[in-house]
């Protein structure tokens, strides 16, 4: 088949699979900064691999969400975070590496929850929300239970990225250009956006206090 020919249903589900074990393996992460058990790296394996695809389901009404109908989501969350409980150790920077394969996992998630909004007929501005959904709630569920300092409130760029994955990628679909290279192209603006802002600490201007109007 030539690449050009595919569409929305010819992606493998070892793809969606790929990127909920990335995720996955990202809480699990958190989890060993905080030198939890095996069972604290599962919890937060799991609700990293699976909370922004189901939040994106419930929005939409798609109901039972997806790991519940397909309980391999579930099943690859568990067994990441556990490889990760082994392995852990061996990562020279473990939250360096966390970030990095965020960024991997957003950049998946974020066209991914976006296709998945227009496959059920969701209005382009609603699909690009979705898509910011899927990739980033995981992640803020992570870092909640994790105790960490979540990615929404720091400087650096994150939710932009998603955003400009998410709407690139509805644009492309909008126009309708081969699904393959939409697809290519909504993940690699989000990845590159991404990554430049963790290579180079990249950040949007931020809000700065000012003084009150003076009262007459």
């Amino acid at each position: 088949m030539d690449w050009r020919d595919l569409n929305a249903g010819d992606i493998p589900m070892l793809l969606d699979f790929m990127a909920v074990a990335v995720f996955a393996i990202s809480g699990a992460l958190v989890a060993s900064r905080k030198q939890m058990d095996i069972f604290g790296f599962i919890m937060l394996g799991t609700v990293t691999g699976i909370g922004g695809g189901s939040m994106r389901d419930i929005f939409l009404g798609r109901l039972p969400v997806l790991w519940v109908e397909t309980p391999a989501y579930v099943i690859i969350c568990v067994l990441a975070a556990g490889v990760t409980f082994f392995t852990a150790h061996l990562f020279r920077s473990r939250y360096r590496m966390m970030l990095w394969l965020d960024a991997l996992g957003l950049s998946l998630f974020c066209v991914m929850g976006a296709e998945t909004a227009l496959s059920v007929g969701a209005h382009p501005i609603v699909a690009i929300v979705m898509g910011v959904i899927t990739g980033t709630f995981g992640g803020i569920i992570r870092d909640v239970l994790g105790g960490e300092v979540s990615l929404l409130l720091r400087k650096e760029i994150y939710v932009t990225a998603a955003l400009a994955g998410a709407g690139l990628f509805v644009f492309l679909r909008v126009l309708d250009l081969p699904f393959a290279f939409v697809w290519m192209a909504g993940f690699l603006c989000c990845l590159t956006i991404r990554g430049l802002a963790l290579r180079f600490s990249w950040s949007l201007p931020a809000y700065k206090t000012r003084a009150g109007r003076p009262q007459d």
